[in-house]
């Protein structure tokens, strides 16, 4: 899709075109599910998560600005969506002070030698909390101080989140790849 068609596209939907509000949304699925599913447990979830993201986009699309990227505009609402999901799901505060993890030594072969779906089920397979830090923080780029302040937590709490995700991760790709060389 060329930019003067996304542009004609992004116009339609403004005006409520549902013509329009499908073929933008069939062009965005995967890219938008890709970034829900760094934040689902399993597809439905995710899919659920998009849903929501795009009902936001097509309300909110007056809201866009030409000048932006699109595809980072839909990048915002979705991790946005994905987070406003986490917190309704939340049934209780996080108060987890910062713990030490300890580092399981990972080498960079160890992750080159996992398929891009084995990484995601990997991450997927996360309790929520660790979910959120690790893919906020290693995958969009917040900063502690900002995930504290989108997910309502402190600072150490998401430090010691991604801490334990961290460790999580590298005893699951360890494991994996201990299983891949053992059975060849």
């Amino acid at each position: 899709m060329t930019d003067s068609e996304l542009q004609q596209l992004i116009l339609a939907c403004r005006k409520k075109d549902s013509v329009a509000q499908k073929k933008l949304y069939r062009h965005f699925y995967n890219y938008g599910m890709t970034i829900c599913s760094r934040y689902a447990q399993n597809r439905e979830e995710a899919s659920e998560i998009l849903n929501d993201g795009f009902v936001k986009i097509f309300t909110k699309m007056d809201k866009y600005s030409d000048h932006l990227s699109f595809k980072g505009w839909l990048s915002r609402i979705m991790v946005n969506t994905a987070i406003d999901a986490y917190r309704k799901k939340r049934s209780n505060p996080m108060t987890v002070d910062l713990v030490h993890a300890q580092h399981l030594q990972t080498s960079a072969t160890a992750v080159g030698d996992l398929s891009a779906k084995e990484l995601l089920k990997m991450v997927q397979s996360l309790p929520p909390s660790y979910r959120m830090a690790f893919s906020l923080h290693a995958i969009e780029g917040f900063s502690h101080v900002e995930i504290g302040q989108k997910l309502g937590i402190s600072v150490g709490t998401s430090k010691s989140n991604l801490a334990k995700a961290r460790v999580k991760l590298q005893a699951l790709i360890q494991s994996v790849n201990e299983k891949k060389s053992k059975y060849g």
